[in-house]
């Protein structure tokens, strides 16, 4: 009967592979004042191209298949030169449309339970705009911020905005106040949202309780002894 089931099960599991399907995407996109080529799939990104540091990451982690794109940075220069000359011929083509505008909606957390003194991430998550042009500045207890940051590509959503992540890595301090600041071409004035450091302090409750319900069981069974004793010297 084990033997069936281990068979029945692992056909279920390939018969469930072989109609799986996997999404790939490539993004080429550039603006006025961006540009971005990214490759993902399944909603994960691959690899992408850094024009700051003039050369490819590939942010798969370290226990996927190493896949490899040689050329990609220098391919994707190229590509941004071809889109910047035809985001003028479009531009040019359409009449300059209007251009759809969605602002965006930003949260903030940590990436770890806080503790004292131990190293940690701030996410700044900016979802659900459009276009894709956005920044993120970060302050501490009102003072700006600019070492350990880092940011993500451009992830795009089914509905044609875009999803952004800004990352800080801070050691907590109790009382240390943080902020993330978003801007966006949608907005009146940024958007910010603030972080207060409030660092987990393990209960005592638990081990109170705990302590008094032990007292009192022993109490419990000192008070029968004695009265079995009693009884006892009675007879």
């Amino acid at each position: 009967m084990k033997l069936c089931s281990f068979i029945l099960m692992l056909f279920a599991v390939v018969s469930t592979e072989a109609t799986f399907i996997h999404m790939d995407i490539v993004i080429r996109a550039c603006s006025d004042t961006e540009k971005e080529v990214m490759i993902g799939t399944d909603g994960e990104e691959i690899i992408h191209a850094d024009f700051n540091k003039k050369d490819e990451v590939v942010t798969l982690p370290d226990f996927a298949n190493d896949i490899t794109y040689p050329g990609f940075y220098d391919h994707s220069v190229g590509e941004m030169e071809t889109c910047k000359f035809n985001l003028a011929v479009f531009a040019k083509g359409y009449k300059n449309p209007v251009e759809q505008i969605d602002p965006p909606q930003t949260s903030m957390y940590s990436k770890d339970d806080v503790l004292p003194d131990v190293e940690n991430t701030l996410i700044c998550l900016v979802t659900g705009f459009f276009p894709p042009p956005i920044t993120v500045s970060w302050t501490r207890n009102n003072i700006n911020v600019t070492d350990n940051i880092k940011v993500s590509q451009y992830r795009p959503n089914n509905d044609g905005t875009y999803n952004f992540f800004a990352y800080l890595t801070f050691v907590p301090e109790e009382g240390d106040i943080y902020t993330c600041t978003v801007n966006h071409k949608s907005l009146e004035e940024p958007q910010t949202k603030t972080w207060d450091v409030e660092v987990s302090v393990p209960s005592v409750g638990p081990a109170v309780f705990c302590g008094v319900g032990l007292a009192l069981g022993l109490m419990g069974v000192a008070t029968g002894t004695f009265f079995l004793v009693k009884g006892n010297s009675c007879d």
